[in-house]
């Protein structure tokens, strides 16, 4: 398996990252070739206070190759290019990683 994880940073507006994370943004990325299993969900910490990101998502396929495959699709760039519409593309970390099992 291989992994791309997907770091936010907090937003002006959560609400409304939220809204269009939800409703657009996941729905768009669902659609990469090939993607195996994904899931996101806002950070939190056990004593309510801030934690040091808003959202994580994780993104799997098979194969590194299928993974950067998938990226470099029509959909992969869409989905890419689609960040900017409701984060700040500064404030948006990615890591790549093979997953033991």
């Amino acid at each position: 398996m291989y992994r791309l994880t997907v770091v936010y940073d907090h937003p002006a507006d959560p609400e409304k990252f939220l809204k269009y994370y939800r409703e657009v943004h996941i729905p768009l990325a669902a659609k990469l070739p090939n993607l195996v299993a994904a899931a996101w969900g806002p950070c939190e910490n056990p004593d309510g206070s801030k934690p040091p990101f808003f959202v994580i998502t994780t993104l799997d396929w098979a194969s590194k190759e299928e993974a950067f495959a998938a990226l470099g699709s029509p959909v992969g760039k869409e989905t890419s290019a689609d960040v900017a519409n409701f984060a700040d593309p500064k404030a948006v970390r990615m890591a790549f990683s093979e997953i033991a099992q």
